[in-house]
């Protein structure tokens, strides 16, 4: 069939900002790069205004990296890259419908990349045409300020920085605030909006739940890949008098000359700041980089506990298998003997191997045994851990996955980090390497349809899936998605029990420097 663009009959729309101008093609009304705020550096982000029709037809600035990058592992994660300005609070939104009595539920997507990277189309897999039509919602996705330029306290230095430590999430709630006084304009319920995001942007769906001022703003959160503890990720608390004073230092700059740290090149303050910060982190002391603990943001919730408002929001929390493990296969795990197998197992489990290989096979029934090097120990057991702490405080339903597909790369690749991304989107055809006969069309269609469900109601439930139970005080179903889903009650307790009494704790830097440890 023909895919259809219409510009000239697309109604401008009246926002609280001001007309808007977006486009329509192939089944959905397009607007991108809309200005929700607007911040000058370390500032909150105030009211956009504009004066005229705005046109949204480009995607808007990203927010700048402290680091260039480069290109790789584009088969995994296929990217995108575009230009970077701090002035990055601009959202996009796809819609089947400007009709403002339609009501749609509308789901707002928070990119990964830690509090560091990223932005609302750094994937391919983000776009959000494929849902907007297949799954009958409203879908928004959101740039704000990262790394120093979102997440750098200043507040001692003067009152105009207050909060400055969490910009970058205040930057979302304005977002947030933004859909809900416009949406109903691109036919979307400002009574039923959930956040969903990966990664960091699982995070931030998390942190979002531990601000007062979010509050109503978002009824329902799905968290993928996005649930840590203090081990990988401590919280930022103090404040930034240190760091601050050194920055100036660095700079050759006074105390009472703080203000020119809002305009100075944003290369150089990055090359003082990875001067000075490493020092002060040796020492325990606040770098910034992330949320900062205050009475604005109440801290993660494994290390702080769920706010009251927080109890009652229903929540979808998963990970995928492999998570971090990107490195290339060593050898053909379809082509080992049980006795090479066991070699390379033994190279991490010693004498604890042969146990290792059972208690593996028995959670994780038809994997190859050497899958068992894989198994996640970053995001599945705290993903365990909130979704206990968040069924045992609230009455909101808790729904608890596991994505553990196998891809045809590498001799049967497990599923990495943002391996799931394009299921849950509805974007298998925009990502290569999803090309799985008979097996992605159907997954994705299950995954996609829970997605939808819980979008629509806060229950993922559908036809296409068997019955998924919430978690309770006392039980712990998860839902496996692969080529055959099906849900199974705590199956990995007693793995990550063996597994933790064998190895040392969980270091991601660690893990990712010998993740190919099959050499």
């Amino acid at each position: 069939m023909e895919k259809i663009f219409r510009y000239d009959d697309v109604p401008v729309l009246d926002t609280t900002s001001g007309q808007l101008k977006g486009y329509f093609y192939d089944g959905a009304y397009i607007f991108k790069g809309i200005p929700y705020a607007h911040a000058d550096r370390f500032q909150m982000p105030a009211e956009s205004k504009w004066e005229g029709v705005k046109e949204a037809t480009s995607y808007g600035f990203v927010c700048p990296l402290m680091s260039q990058e480069t290109p790789n592992g584009e088969l995994l994660v296929p990217h995108r890259y575009w230009p970077m300005d701090e002035h990055c609070q601009n959202l996009n939104i796809w819609t089947d419908t400007l009709d403002g009595n339609a009501k749609k539920p509308v789901v707002i997507w928070l990119h990964g990349g830690g509090y560091f990277a990223g932005s609302s189309i750094e994937q391919e897999a983000y776009d959000g045409s494929n849902m907007c039509k297949q799954g009958g919602v409203v879908v928004v996705s959101v740039n704000h300020r990262l790394n120093i330029l979102g997440y750098l306290d200043l507040s001692p230095f003067g009152e105009k920085y207050r909060n400055s430590g969490n910009a970058g999430h205040a930057d979302m709630v304005a977002a947030l605030k933004w859909v809900h006084e416009n949406i109903s304009l691109f036919g979307g319920n400002p009574d039923n909006v959930t956040v969903f995001g990966q990664s960091g942007g699982g995070m931030k769906v998390a942190d979002l739940m531990q601000i007062s001022e979010a509050d109503g703003l978002f009824h329902k959160g799905l968290i993928m890949s996005g649930v840590g503890n203090a081990t990988m990720l401590p919280s930022c608390t103090g404040d930034g008098r240190e760091l601050v004073s050194a920055l100036l230092k660095e700079l050759g700059l006074t105390e009472n000359e703080v203000e020119k740290l809002e305009t100075i090149p944003y290369p150089e303050l990055v090359r003082a700041y990875t001067k000075v910060s490493p020092s002060i982190a040796a020492k325990g002391g606040y770098i910034g980089g992330a949320p900062l603990v205050n009475d604005y943001y109440k801290g993660s919730p494994l290390e702080y506990g769920l706010r009251d408002e927080a109890r009652d929001i229903p929540v979808m929390i998963g990970s995928v298998f492999g998570e971090f493990s990107f490195a290339p296969a060593a050898f053909n795990k379809k082509e080992l003997t049980g006795e090479a197998a066991s070699d390379i197992i033994k190279k991490v489990y010693g004498e604890h191997t042969e146990e290792m290989i059972q208690a593996f096979a028995k959670a994780y029934p038809g994997k190859y045994p050497t899958d068992l090097l894989f198994v996640d120990r970053a995001m599945r057991q705290p993903s365990k851990q909130l979704a206990a702490l968040h069924a045992g405080k609230g009455n909101a339903g808790t729904y608890l996955y596991d994505f553990t597909l196998e891809f045809p790369f590498m001799h049967d690749k497990i599923a990495w980090h943002c391996s799931d991304i394009p299921f849950f989107f509805h974007n298998t055809d925009r990502v290569e390497i999803c090309g799985i006969p008979g097996v992605s069309d159907k997954l994705q269609e299950q995954i996609f349809g829970a997605f939808m469900a819980f979008a629509k109601t806060g229950d993922p439930n559908h036809d296409g899936l068997p019955a998924w139970p919430p978690v309770t005080a006392d039980r712990e179903p998860t839902m496996i998605f692969d080529r055959e889903c099906e849900v199974r009650m705590n199956f990995d307790d007693a793995l990550y029990e063996l597994i933790d009494s064998i190895l040392p704790p969980f270091n991601l830097m660690t893990a990712m420097e010998t993740q190919d440890i099959q050499h």
